[in-house]
């Protein structure tokens, strides 16, 4: 089965094809348009501007990737969540694609192909152990979730203000070091102290698994107001707040993980690139978590890419292959901007 992958869920214009065959897959084709250049100047996403970027790349990936009806089996085209402009584009184009080519559609939650982006990293259809535990940190999403078979989930706790994503940006905003701010925060965190500065650990010990980040994002606006950040501070501001999320997110993760008892845990979404979760993460399952698996995408697969859409939509197939009313009808297919998992 050759699958036809489109992305466009916020800024990036992505295009993947995948073979699957027998237990694993092949990534033939996977290209990534960024604009994150683009929207640098504005210091956060332009949602106008953003599907207008679209539009003028979405063929051109097609093109270049030489995508052909004779080459592909199925398209998966990301529904869902993000920006409803962004998404229109990329789910108009392969209802298009699917009516002129006579090509099954299916509908990808861009939030389940953030999980599924763990199995690119051994390009392999994993069979995973349950229950799992599901850590998503976006730009625009910070959850954790039970997963108790392909496709199902419970969400059993989420951000109460900014996603973690949010929160590096606008931090990264307060201290005047450019746009997107989690891989510029992390850069500049490598060269400081990470106990220099006392930052909150909101509802770090809470009885629940929720999450907020807006209290820690204001701490840091009241430690920098009125002072000139030399890089000796800069450096220990970034690295005393990029610990603090990390803390949070570990202890919430591992907290959970122990009270249901799961046999996975699998971390997705633009966040998971960051260095310091990768670790403290793996190391905090290794070492408290005995026989638990954990999965986690390739740094490069971390971000928004059309492979994992790919990846989720054959799991959505296997779910309703046997429903042909539900298999390959672009008719039925609409953009949700507030999809849910």
């Amino acid at each position: 089965m050759r699958i036809l992958g489109i992305e466009t869920s916020c800024d990036e214009t992505a295009v993947a094809l995948l073979d699957f065959r027998g237990s694993g897959f092949k990534i033939v084709k996977n290209l990534v348009s960024s604009q994150v250049k683009i929207h640098a100047r504005y210091g956060g996403i332009v949602p106008e501007i953003a599907a207008r970027e679209h539009v003028k790349t979405i063929i051109y990936l097609l093109k270049e990737a030489k995508i052909s009806s004779e080459i592909i089996d199925v398209i998966a085209v990301t529904r869902g969540p993000g920006l409803i402009t962004s998404l229109l584009v990329g789910v108009e184009t392969a209802k298009t694609l699917s009516y002129a080519w006579g090509k099954p559609l299916v509908g990808v939650n861009h939030l389940e192909a953030h999980i599924f982006s763990a199995w690119l990293r051994k390009n392999k259809l994993l069979k995973i152990k349950f229950p799992a535990l599901v850590l998503v940190v976006s730009g625009g999403h910070t959850l954790l979730a039970l997963m108790t078979d392909y496709g199902r989930y419970k969400v059993i706790g989420e951000t109460l203000d900014d996603a973690v994503g949010e929160a590096f940006d606008k931090v990264a905003k307060m201290l005047d070091i450019g746009y997107p701010g989690g891989p510029i925060i992390s850069k500049l965190a490598g060269k400081g102290d990470p106990t220099a500065i006392k930052l909150p650990r909101a509802m770090m010990k809470s009885n629940n698994f929720d999450f907020s980040f807006s209290g820690l994002k204001t701490a840091v606006l009241y430690k920098v107001q009125g002072l000139k950040l030399k890089e000796r501070l800069l450096f220990d501001m970034c690295a005393s707040f990029e610990q603090a999320v990390v803390d949070v997110l570990v202890y919430k993760t591992l907290a959970a993980a122990k009270k249901f008892g799961v046999k996975t845990v699998i971390l997705g979404g633009g966040v998971s690139a960051n260095k310091k979760l990768r670790e403290e993460l793996t190391r905090g399952v290794k070492k408290e978590l005995f026989a638990t698996e954990f999965l986690l995408p390739p740094i490069e697969y971390a971000g928004d890419n059309a492979a994992m859409a790919a990846v989720a939509g054959y799991f959505n197939l296997q779910k309703i292959r046997n429903k042909k009313n539900l298999l390959g009808n672009w008719r039925d297919l609409e953009v949700d901007p507030n999809l849910e998992l």
